[in-house]
């Protein structure tokens, strides 16, 4: 036997036994054989080192040292989850798909929502190849060197998968695997880590990886993301994934019916607090991988999922005090301020109040004795009052009349939940959060630059909006507290580098109220400038597709504010993307300008998102279910038959791949 075949052996024996011991919970081997084989592995790679392999078992002990992650663009967008809180949530959801599909022939998958720090992981031809965190769902820090350290991950795979594909998944870490962390903590005197959640999800942020090793995470995987249409299910591809060595819970099941579903939904409900990991919720999915792709996604979730979250822990403690925090538009939001009490593994010391009116709904007052739940188990939220101990003398809550920051008179419009402060150009919060905002990661995203620094940058007088970033040099920057002549080069680089960022994202760092990020995009593509944006009249705004009364007011009062003209003036001069670029336009026509396209079945010329583009690059309007305003279905294999019916009853033209492809020729 060669010494490549000797390593090679030894390789797959290891990632076996690796296998066995933490997936199958079945070891094969003793903990100390293991170690031998391990150490033999790792002499006769150090030895032949032309045989080095990433994906060894012996890379699996850390060693890496990673100062900074590296920002990745997910290749397919991690979109977050729609939630639901009763069964009635669930049937109208149930209720939407079957209308979108026009079909109430339904099969779906039921899982565990895993309570931990969501995971993208990249594999081609069988090996591991990146770890990227979902950070913002369009880009995340990647973390490969600590998460190869997790057991239970194959870092290769038998040949009879798929070639090229993605698994997302959850990193948690197991109820014992944390309790044992926490108790040596306790021994050497350190401070308890606070729950399972944030501690799985700094470790994947920890610089050394042989510190990773060391904690007992683990890799529950939910999601096989290909172009390759090998499987026909969701459930079909996940049973495979566990075949080929892949983590995938065995909780999962297959549902006939919305009734198999609150099944489910009751079984766990109930026995979830003995499962060995923490879980607050399952998720629901359409299980036909078809069915889904005809569902497509909403600007912030795929419509063939949601999550059934379960009822939130809830707690009493005392309203010590009630304070006002000032957002980045001049919004008010009532904070209560509360006495520590655990909830949900945490402490929690604040909750929000939202507005006056839930403030008065509730009668909440300063001293009351209210019970606190965290909304999705994230945001605490005080949702009754224990009036049984209110005292005597509580007085009712007065809501504040002037700004907490700079004492301006707060105004309410009619119709709006919210009190603002009117004073955008001089109250401190929101000079700061537009800054912010204007340089976060889904807007301007300049590297080097972050909320604590445009506070400082403030406080010190050196900016006051965000046009005054482009005028800030080097030697400005350098005296200020902790920043090197590096921070201050890698600062000033990356608000240089972010002239170059497109204007759909300019356009939302501006921070015109109302106007998100999808909205953004909207604006972009019909107006193609800023300049024909701030020209356009209210009805120019309201004819484009789903902006209405209130955004288009919003637009047309910050169009008119002298302050922001001169803003967007200043921008211009300093070279930002503040129309839409000649490369971008080059592809776009209005050849299918007011037609509204449903694209349904399975293509072979053009990916289902390709078509879509292109259908919105020349001018049309992609709906995801038939109705009179449909123009063209573009009609693939296996194209359902109600939709098919439906089309035809109302008559809608029925095209062909093909047929829609001559049409933007």
């Amino acid at each position: 036997m060669t010494v490549q075949q000797k390593i090679e052996n030894l390789r797959e024996e290891l990632n076996n036994h690796n296998y066995n011991y933490y997936v199958l919970d079945n070891a094969t081997i003793s903990d100390f054989d293991f170690d031998i084989k391990l150490k033999e592995l790792e002499k006769l790679e150090k030895e032949n080192p032309i045989f080095f392999d990433a994906n060894s078992p012996t890379q699996r002990v850390g060693g890496t040292v990673t100062k900074n992650f590296k920002t990745v663009v997910h290749k397919n967008r991690m979109y977050s989850l729609d939630n639901s809180y009763s069964k009635e949530d669930l049937l109208d959801w149930e209720k939407r798909v079957e209308k979108v599909l026009g079909s109430s022939d339904l099969e779906f998958t039921c899982e565990l929502k895993f309570d931990g720090a969501s995971i993208n992981l990249t594999y081609e031809n069988g090996k591991f190849i990146k770890a990227v965190t979902r950070g913002d769902g369009f880009q995340g820090d990647e973390v490969t060197n600590n998460v190869k350290t997790i057991r239970s991950l194959p870092l290769s795979i038998k040949k009879d998968f798929i070639s090229d594909f993605e698994m997302r998944g959850e990193i948690i870490l197991p109820l014992d695997g944390f309790n044992k962390m926490n108790a040596e903590r306790l021994e050497n005197g350190e401070e308890e880590y606070r729950n399972p959640r944030n501690t799985a999800s700094g470790s994947l942020k920890l610089q050394d990886s042989t510190e990773v090793a060391k904690r007992p995470l683990d890799c529950l995987l939910y999601q096989v993301v290909t172009s390759e249409r090998k499987y026909k299910t969701h459930y079909e591809s996940l049973e495979n994934a566990r075949k080929v060595g892949f983590k995938v819970p065995n909780t999962i099941k297959l549902a006939k019916s919305i009734d198999e579903v609150f099944e489910f939904v009751n079984f766990w409900d109930a026995k979830r607090h003995e499962l060995p990991y923490e879980t607050d919720g399952i998720v629901i999915k359409v299980n036909n991988l078809q069915q889904q792709e005809e569902l497509g996604y909403t600007a912030k979730a795929p419509r063939w999922a949601i999550a059934y979250k379960f009822k939130a822990e809830q707690v009493s403690t005392i309203l010590e005090e009630i304070t006002y925090q000032v957002g980045r538009t001049g919004a008010i939001t009532p904070v209560a301020n509360l006495q520590p009490v655990q909830l949900a593994g945490t402490t929690v010391k604040r909750a929000s109040l939202h507005n006056a009116d839930q403030i008065e709904k509730l009668d909440i007052r300063v001293h009351d004795t209210v019970f606190v739940e965290k909304g999705g188990e994230i945001i605490p939220k005080i949702i009754a009052v224990d009036f049984t101990k209110r005292s005597e003398n509580s007085q009712p809550t007065q809501y504040a009349t002037h700004c907490p920051e700079c004492n301006t008179k707060l105004v309410r419009t009619e119709g709006d939940a919210k009190h603002y402060c009117p004073n955008q150009f001089g109250c401190a919060p929101q000079i700061t959060g537009r800054i912010q905002h204007f340089i976060s990661r889904k807007a301007m995203d300049i590297d080097g630059l972050g909320g604590e620094t445009v506070d400082l940058l403030r406080k010190e007088g050196l900016i006051q909006n965000y046009a005054d970033l482009y005028d800030l040099k080097v030697d400005q920057v350098i005296p200020l507290e902790r920043m090197a002549e590096k921070s201050a080069n890698n600062m000033i680089d990356g608000i240089e580098k972010s002239k170059q960022i497109p204007f759909e994202k300019v356009l939302f760092a501006l921070g015109i109220r109302f106007v998100g990020e999808t909205v953004a995009k909207k604006l972009a593509k019909h107006f193609k400038s800023i300049d024909n944006l701030m020209a356009a009249s209210l009805e120019e705004l309201i004819n484009v597709d789903e902006i209405g009364d209130r955004i288009a007011q919003s637009i047309l009062d910050f169009s008119s504010d002298l302050g922001n003209i001169q803003l967007i003036d200043r921008l211009k001069s300093h070279g930002l993307q503040l129309e839409v670029s000649a490369e971008s336009l080059e592809n776009q026509t209005e050849i299918l300008k007011d037609q509204v396209f449903v694209v349904s079945g399975v293509f072979h010329q053009m990916s289902r998102n390709e078509l879509k583009k292109a259908i919105e690059d020349n001018g049309g309007k992609v709906s995801s279910s038939i109705s009179k305003k449909t123009t063209f279905v573009v009609a693939g294999d296996n194209m359902g038959p109600s939709k098919l019916t439906k089309a035809q009853d109302l008559g809608i033209s029925i095209i062909s791949e093909q047929e829609f492809i001559d049409k933007i020729s």
